[in-house]
């Protein structure tokens, strides 16, 4: 399973993707965790990064995806993965999709979690007022004027990619005001309409069963007929004897009469010419 997870920021895309980890066994991409990897890995692409980052520069889009090359190449990797934070932009949606044209590998969906902007900035709003109820100090990330700049941020740069990924009938919408429950069951639904999900193994029960069946039944059925073929066999052995070779009690009669009968065929002429000569 190859996902690719848009929303705008506060949409539930980190939390729907942690539950597709731990469900499916497939790894959520992260382009800064993947930075910081290959940074500390000290990979060629790595210190080409940490230079830029170094010098206050953003990574260029070819710095990037050759990062998620290299992380999509190891063995973890192979069963599927979750690409968060990236792409950004439809530039990067294109380089991507080059990317894996080469490894042989595509894109099962792009899940678009749609909520409502003004719904997420008085979440926000609430949880800020929360935390300083608390007597906690409130995030800078995480404050009512923080997620508006990122919002406009992402109309701007990130939406475009609904219609992209639209045009190219990957797109599949799921309503992201639903409670978190209900949203992770939509995604799995769709996911499963689509065949993206791997049969559960549940389904091999019924066929495991009639394996069973075949053991055990079918091995009983063949016993019996092999049983019935036996006495069948042992019933025909004297009927082909007989009409093989004749038993001796039906020898004997049989050659009784032929002496008998060849006996009186040689004496009637006998008696007749014996006869014939006494009258002479």
């Amino acid at each position: 399973m190859r996902l690719i997870l848009l929303g705008p920021p506060g949409s539930g895309k980190g939390t729907q993707a942690q539950r597709l980890v731990h469900k499916h066994g497939i790894v959520q991409l992260s382009t800064g965790e993947m930075l910081r990897a290959a940074v500390a890995a000290g990979t060629p692409v790595g210190m080409q990064a940490k230079e830029i980052m170094s010098n206050g520069g953003l990574v260029p889009d070819e710095v990037v995806v050759g990062i998620i090359s290299d992380r999509l190449d190891l063995p973890d990797a192979r069963r599927g993965f979750i690409l968060d934070g990236f792409p950004r932009t439809v530039p990067q949606a294109a380089a991507l999709d080059e990317l894996l044209k080469k490894k042989h590998l595509k894109l099962d969906a792009v899940v678009e979690l749609r909520v409502n902007e003004s719904a997420l900035l008085e979440r926000v709003e609430t949880r800020a007022a929360e935390t300083r109820a608390r007597g906690e100090e409130v995030r800078i990330d995480d404050t009512p004027e923080v997620l508006t700049n990122r919002l406009a941020q992402y109309r701007a740069l990130t939406e475009p990619l609904i219609h992209y990924y639209s045009e190219k009938r990957k797109l599949l919408t799921v309503d992201g005001m639903m409670t978190i429950e209900h949203v992770t069951r939509e995604i799995n639904r769709i996911l499963a309409a689509i065949g993206a999900v791997e049969p559960k193994p549940v389904a091999a029960a019924p066929a495991k069963r009639a394996a069973g069946a075949a053991r055990t039944g079918g091995g009983a059925t063949a016993k019996k007929a092999a049983k019935t073929t036996k006495k069948a066999g042992k019933a025909g052995k004297p009927a082909s004897k007989g009409t093989k070779k004749p038993s001796k009690a039906a020898k004997k009669p049989a050659k009784k009469t032929v002496k008998k009968a060849a006996k009186k065929t040689a004496k009637k002429p006998a008696k007749k010419v014996t006869k014939r000569r006494a009258k002479r």
